[in-house]
């Protein structure tokens, strides 16, 4: 292995690119929520799920496609919180190992999601505490301070105290990619979490490398 890095600081998504999380709770939080408030309702299923939260994105998607109310919100919202305060999300094997060596090499770590920071903080806390990352950024009611907003990279970029070229963005959709370009910072997108070909098709066309493995991008940092 070799001892320079291609890039100083590394930005993290946290669902489906660190943790194993929408097939096994925000998916199954959703199914709950819809049920008790709409038990007509169909659910859509796992793959379109991952495909709205692509395009164009999950609030838009209850509010303008599901016509979600303000109450109904609130309670969808309630629902997800209970599902996080009772499930840790599993790593993905070999995020934690990666982490670890790309930190010993000097390497910086931050997380940018649209998760709640507490629970962002708790999956490290729980699995690997000497690796909670240095900057994290979760939801944000303000718009302007959550992804696809620049705010949340350039405030990685202030603390890091490097240039946007020395910094890699990885995600799994689109939001996170979009933060990056208005960041300027170069952003690759994280296929193992789900393999849908719409997602796969647009994230190819937008971002510096496409990884379809973990393994992909680990040999891409570190070889």
């Amino acid at each position: 292995m070799k001892n320079s890095l291609k890039y100083k600081a590394l930005i993290f998504d946290h669902d489906d690119t660190c943790v194993n999380s929408t097939a096994g709770l925000h998916y199954p939080a959703h199914v709950k929520a819809l049920k008790l408030l709409r038990p007509e309702e169909k659910p859509v299923s796992l793959q379109t799920w991952f495909e709205k939260n692509f395009s164009p994105g999950f609030l838009p998607f209850l509010e303008n496609e599901l016509h979600f109310t303000e109450a109904e919100l609130e309670t969808a919202f309630l629902v997800w919180r209970e599902a996080l305060s009772t499930t840790i999300p599993d790593f993905y094997p070999g995020i934690l190992p990666f982490m670890r060596e790309y930190r010993m090499r000097g390497g910086r770590i931050a997380v940018v999601s649209h998760s709640d920071p507490e629970m962002i903080r708790r999956a490290y806390q729980a699995k690997a505490p000497d690796l909670m990352p240095e900057v994290i950024f979760g939801w944000d009611n303000d718009p302007e301070k959550r992804k696809p907003a620049p705010y949340p990279a350039l405030q990685a970029l202030a603390q890091f105290n490097l240039p946007p070229q020395e910094v890699l963005v990885l995600d799994d959709l689109l939001p996170g990619i979009e933060m990056a370009q208005r960041a300027g910072i170069p952003g690759a997108a994280a296929g193992w979490g789900h393999q849908v070909p719409l997602i796969r098709e647009a994230m190819e066309k937008i971002c510096l490398r496409y990884f379809r493995t973990f393994e992909e991008f680990e040999d891409f940092l570190l070889t």
